[in-house]
């Protein structure tokens, strides 16, 4: 078991023995709270609800908030109904009760909602009369429930909290699109709902954390959560399978070690790999300015991008065309790749904005060239607009080599933006057959995804747990994720393979947008209930 399992254990140990002192209190046999579950029951039965209700602690997750309001409806019963008791009753149970067991002046005055329950009826009743000595009189009768506007706001505001809390860990979680990779379907600004019951909820992993934040701590800085608290990987049913071209919310899976740099995270590899990261931030990372910060699954970066290749299925590109299994598939709706365009524009204009053109969609190269990422539509009316201008592709064969996964120069040296692979996509079951050139690719997926920590490649052999192997099966589904903005986007071809176990969500649709991510450039009013899944072919 791990630490947590035993803290949790023990505290629930701790808080039979303190309900062992209270149950007497209350007239209840001393010995139902050592009963497990029965004492539960009992607590309910106390606080004026029905025994049956104490079973809803066995729903993960949920029971933090059913715990926590037995905890308070069972102080309050005891005639306790100050707001730091309430709060110890919940994060201390165990010593606050063991506690308020010992004291003598300590009285059960009955089931604290039946009470609250005709405190509501006659409530209801006076205010309808609208009078406010009847009303005064109503809490007259009820004092225990009069709080002063500060109480009402602390309670409402903490339950808020906590309700958001668990909305966002197990429901929906609102995301913003950062950067214009998935531009023309998902664009710099968008604000999107995030579904996390479609392909199947994952449980939430990492609990000792600041509610609300993800891996950031906000103000402070800092990572907003402890690791050494972390529950096991569990994923429920999805609701429906991951298919070629849907949009898909994960944890980047090289995001378990990155560097933490104003404007971006870095990852080991583009050290490695060289000419990928600033040289005044190389230094910086060199001299141990920047530490490289390690993160659980559920606590590396969020990115959005599209399921291009499914698991078991063999990836090629060839000059920007995707080929699966051997045959060519259609583009995804408004697919960009960056042009040459001449003569260069100045400016843009108030029309190429309205076509979907940015200021972030160009930029001047080495040569003086102005570099644009376009989609097809787009370039077809910048031509209708002047027959003159010349919109010619980029060359990307020089971003290859060692930039591009699996970093490795001596078998897949040749692979680029535009011509990738072929790579076999890992499915669940699958089984290859080792050799240099396959643990080359596939080392990361079996040591650090698959969680093989003992696996290693020695004097041209290959070992697992000690023992030598000559193929490998793999435990879980694998996908290869691309942006539809191919030349402005960080995915698959640079840091590989998106395990199953590091899927998040699906998009839905688009809340609320603003223009090239500032609120100070306007509202984009037409994005607003876009969905999120755009898809398709062309």
């Amino acid at each position: 078991m791990t630490w947590l399992t035993w803290v949790l254990l023990l505290g629930y140990i701790g808080l039979s023995a303190a309900l062992y002192k209270l149950f007497p209190k209350a007239g209840k046999p001393a010995n139902q709270a050592l009963i497990p579950v029965k004492n539960m029951m009992v607590v309910a039965e106390l606080v004026g609800r029905k025994p049956w209700h104490a079973l809803l602690l066995l729903i993960p997750y949920f029971n933090v908030f059913i715990f926590a309001g037995l905890m308070v409806d069972l102080c309050r019963s005891f005639g306790r109904f100050n707001f730091g008791e309430h709060v110890l009753s919940v994060i201390v149970s165990w010593g606050y009760f063991g506690w308020l067991g010992k004291q003598d002046d300590v009285k059960y005055e009955g089931p604290i909602l039946v009470k609250e329950r005709a405190f509501r009826k006659e409530l209801a009743v006076a205010e309808k009369t609208r009078d406010k000595r009847e009303i005064n009189r109503v809490y007259g009768r009820y004092r225990d429930f009069e709080k002063p506007f500060y109480r009402e706001w602390a309670e409402a505001a903490i339950f808020a909290i906590f309700a958001a809390a668990m909305i966002r860990l197990l429901l929906i979680e609102s995301y913003i699109i950062p950067t214009p990779s998935m531009e023309g379907n998902l664009n710099v600004g968008d604000f999107l709902f995030v579904s996390k019951i479609h392909y199947g909820l994952r449980l939430p992993e990492t609990i000792l954390m600041i509610p609300l934040a993800h891996n950031r701590a906000p103000f402070t800085g800092g990572e907003s959560y402890i690791e050494g608290a972390e529950l096991p990987y569990r994923r429920l049913p999805a609701l429906e399978a991951i298919d070629r071209y849907d949009p898909v919310v994960f944890n980047v899976p090289a995001g378990d070690s990155v560097y933490i740099t104003p404007g971006r995270n870095h990852y080991p590899f583009e050290l490695r790999a060289g000419g990928m990261i600033p040289q005044q931030t190389e230094r910086a990372i060199a001299n141990g300015y920047y530490k490289l910060t390690t993160r659980p699954r559920d606590k590396r970066d969020h990115y959005v991008k599209r399921a291009v290749g499914l698991p078991g299925e063999r990836l090629e590109i060839r000059d920007r065309q995707v080929i699966i299994n051997g045959e060519a598939v259609p583009d995804p709706e408004n697919v960009q790749f960056s042009y040459i365009v001449s003569p260069a524009p100045t400016a843009i204009s108030d029309e190429w904005s309205d076509w979907g053109i940015s200021a972030e969609d160009y930029y001047q190269d080495r040569e003086g060239n102005m570099v644009f990422f376009l989609n097809q539509d787009q370039i077809d009316k910048m031509k209708a607009e002047n027959p003159a201008i010349s919109i010619t592709h980029t060359d990307k064969s020089a971003e290859g080599g060692i930039r591009m996964y699996p970093h490795d120069t001596k078998y897949y040296g040749n692979w680029s933006v535009d011509n990738y692979g072929p790579v076999t996509i890992p499915a669940k079951g699958m089984t290859i057959k080792l050799d240099d050139a396959t643990h080359r690719l596939y080392w990361r997926a079996i040591r650090v995804y698959d969680e093989n920590p003992s696996y290693e490649a020695k004097g041209g052999k290959f070992y697992l747990d000690g023992k030598e192997i000559t193929e490998y099966t793999f435990q879980q589904d694998y996908y290869w994720m691309m942006g539809d903005n191919r030349h402005n986007s960080e995915d698959s071809r640079i840091w590989g393979f998106v395990p199953e176990d590091h899927i998040l969500g699906k998009p839905l649709f688009v809340w609320f947008s603003i223009k090239e991510g500032s609120l100070a450039n306007g509202v984009n009013w037409h994005r607003i209930g876009r969905s999120g899944s755009a898809q398709g072919g062309r």
